[in-house]
This record gives structure tokens, C-alpha cells and sequence, in this order.
């Protein structure tokens, strides 16, 4: 068995390992749910951070700390997750700027500060947008439509890209994607939703299916290609070690913390499904 194959079947392995606690946590909803995702977000965060800061400053630690706690904020009132995550945000936006004022190095202040609050909106705020859709009507449902629009072009896309694909996506940011991994991710998100209707969820809707498909189909390549533009940025091969095969949580979910606000945005604003 070649190196290839055996990263594939760690990555299987390891998959389907962690795949039934998470799903099952995610259908338990409420406080099973947030706390699964107040630790993803946690854990996404500090990944980030190593990253860029190659270490977890006191600063970074609020960040951290704040992001695991974000999801909560879904859990009772979803409706009003927004504002509440923005009062959270502006309170560490002013917490990052007096920590580096006080504590410097001043000429790379704000180049700290920006990572701080990057690191914290790109850990957190998907996982948050997960947790407040599985508190309203329906919430699994759309929970589970996010995973299946991240989830089923990860996989089409891979195997597509490994069987025929010719043509380099983005080379200097990805060298083995291809456009035709691109376009058996599209097909395979649209056809997932069309599977989860059938077999699932008949609630969900042609409309439902074919928007989130594509849209999720688009979106989700770019938070993939936008975390490999980071880790590409800082020389860095993978996220973290948590999970074998996979690298760390931002390397499986980068995809997901993209398309999970597009799904809480949809269903909110477009299907206008409300609490």
C-alpha cells in the first residue's frame, strides 16, 4: 500500500471514528450541541493562533476562552445571536488593542491585534451560526443541510479531483485541486441535498436544495482554499494534530465555517424560518 492510500484510510478511520459522537451530539441539540461546538470553536481559535503567533499569548487565551463561549449565546435566544456576538466582539476588539498598548512590542501591535480578532471571527462565528440553527425550527435539518453541502463536495471533489482531474485550480494555493474536483463538489453538494430530501427530510424544498447545492458547492472550496492560502502564508502543513489523517479541527471544517453562515443567513433572511 502506497503513502497515498494510507492517508486515506487513516483518514477514513479517524472519520468514522469521530463521525457518531458528532452526530450524535448535534442531534441531541441544546446543551449537548453547544458544548460540542463551544469546544470546536475553542480549539479552532487556538489553531489559529498558533499559526500566526506561534504561540498563545494571555490575549490570545481571552480570545480562545470568549470563542468557546460564543455558541452559548445560541442557545436560548438563536434570533438574536448576531448582536450579542457583536457586543462580545467589540469588547475583545478594545481588550486586544489596551493588552498590546500595554504590553507591546508597539511596532508589532497591530499587526497582533488584527490576528487576535481575525483568529476569533474565523474560529467562532461559523460554529456559532451551527448552534443557532439547530435551536430553531427544524434544526436539525439545517444543520445537517450544512454538513451534507460541506461534506458530500469534500468527498465527490476528492475523488473526482484524484480520478480525473487534468486541469490545476489554484496552483499556488492549492496544488492538487483541479477544476474538475471543482465541478464533481458542485454536483455532489447539489445531489446531497437532493438525497437528504429524499430520504430524510422531505420538508426541504427544490429551491432549498438547489440553492444551498450551489451555493455551498462555490462557498465551500473558497474557505478550503482560503485556509490553505494561511497555512501556505506561515509554511505551515496542517492545523493541528487533533485529528489523525486530517491534521487539526480548522483543516476538516474550513469549508464548513464558510457555508454554515450561508445556511443561517438563508434560512433566517430568505426562508424566513424564526423561532
Amino acid at each position: 500500500m502506497n503513502e497515498k492510500n494510507k492517508n486515506l484510510v487513516l483518514r477514513a478511520v479517524s472519520a468514522l471514528s469521530l463521525l457518531p459522537v458528532v452526530v450524535f451530539l448535534l442531534y441531541m441539540g441544546g446543551l449537548y450541541t453547544t458544548l460540542l461546538l463551544g469546544v470546536a470553536s475553542a480549539i479552532c481559535v487556538s489553531e489559529y493562533y498558533l499559526i500566526t503567533q506561534k504561540e498563545l499569548s494571555p490575549a490570545a487565551w481571552v480570545g480562545i476562552v470568549l470563542a468557546g463561549a460564543l455558541p452559548f449565546l445560541a442557545l436560548r435566544h438563536p434570533e438574536r445571536t448576531g448582536e450579542g456576538a457583536f457586543w462580545v466582539l467589540a469588547f475583545f476588539l478594545i481588550f486586544a488593542f489596551t493588552y498590546h498598548l500595554i504590553r507591546g512590542p508597539l511596532q508589532d501591535a497591530p499587526t497582533r491585534v488584527a490576528h487576535l480578532v481575525t483568529g476569533f471571527l474565523y474560529g467562532s462565528v461559523g460554529l456559532t451560526a451551527m448552534c443557532a440553527l439547530r435551536q430553531m425550527p427544524e434544526g436539525l435539518m439545517w444543520v445537517i443541510a450544512a454538513l451534507v453541502i460541506t461534506w458530500a463536495n469534500d468527498t465527490v471533489a476528492y475523488f473526482a479531483g484524484r480520478f480525473l482531474g487534468r486541469h490545476k485550480l489554484y496552483p499556488a494555493v492549492s496544488p492538487n485541486k483541479t477544476w474538475e474536483g471543482f465541478a464533481g463538489g458542485l454536483v455532489g453538494s447539489v445531489v446531497g441535498m437532493f438525497i437528504t430530501r429524499a430520504g430524510f427530510f422531505p420538508l426541504l424544498t427544490v429551491t432549498d436544495c438547489v440553492f444551498l447545492g450551489i451555493c455551498g458547492g462555490i462557498l465551500g472550496p473558497i474557505g478550503d482554499l482560503c485556509e490553505s492560502m494561511l497555512k501556505r502564508a506561515y509554511g505551515v502543513k496542517d492545523s493541528g494534530r487533533a485529528m489523525p489523517g486530517h491534521g487539526g479541527i480548522l483543516d476538516r471544517i474550513d469549508a464548513l465555517v464558510f457555508n454554515a453562515p450561508l445556511v443561517f443567513v438563508y434560512v433566517t433572511f430568505l426562508r424566513g424560518v424564526l423561532p
